[in-house]
């Protein structure tokens, strides 16, 4: 457990909290207490760890009441987790961002290995070679939103 730093540790706690319930509501305040950090720490945890390219949509409200809500999303049946990865994709996306994106969908069995691989060639930057980075970025999103389009109406 030494190597471990403590968003690694808060981590498996809430993923192991998970486990037994499809969500958590959490106080951010009562965390950071429990494990004896900052408050900011257990914001950098769920930005950083439960995002919705690892399959969990999150919701906060902020003030005296307030509360973190994490959901693990099914992503099987779940067009909500498809238009959350359209949204987060947004008007542009960087190829590091876009990489992240598609391995979710392979992770969660929206892709088979070929077909990440084949997504993954028609945006690197050595296909798109636009001069201006920000068009590729533009580009690079309006592909990825395409595919994740398409894959909202297989079946």
């Amino acid at each position: 457990m030494q190597n471990r730093n403590i968003s690694d540790i808060i981590e498996q706690y809430l993923k192991s909290i998970l486990k037994e319930s499809p969500s958590i509501e959490i106080k951010r305040s009562e965390i950071a207490q429990q494990f004896d950090c900052v408050p900011s720490q257990i914001n950098y945890v769920i930005k950083t760890r439960f995002t919705v390219q690892n399959g969990y949509l999150v919701e906060s409200k902020r003030g005296g009441g307030g509360y973190i809500r994490i959901e693990k999303v099914d992503l099987v049946d779940d067009a909500e987790y498809l238009n959350e990865l359209i949204e987060y994709t947004g008007e542009s996306i960087t190829e590091t961002d876009a990489f992240k994106v598609v391995q979710a969908l392979y992770e969660n069995h929206f892709l088979n290995r070929r077909e990440a691989n084949l997504i993954l060639s028609t945006f690197n930057r050595n296909v798109l070679a636009f001069s201006d980075h920000e068009i590729e970025d533009i580009v690079r999103a309006r592909i990825l939103k395409s595919v994740i389009n398409r894959l909202k109406c297989a079946d």
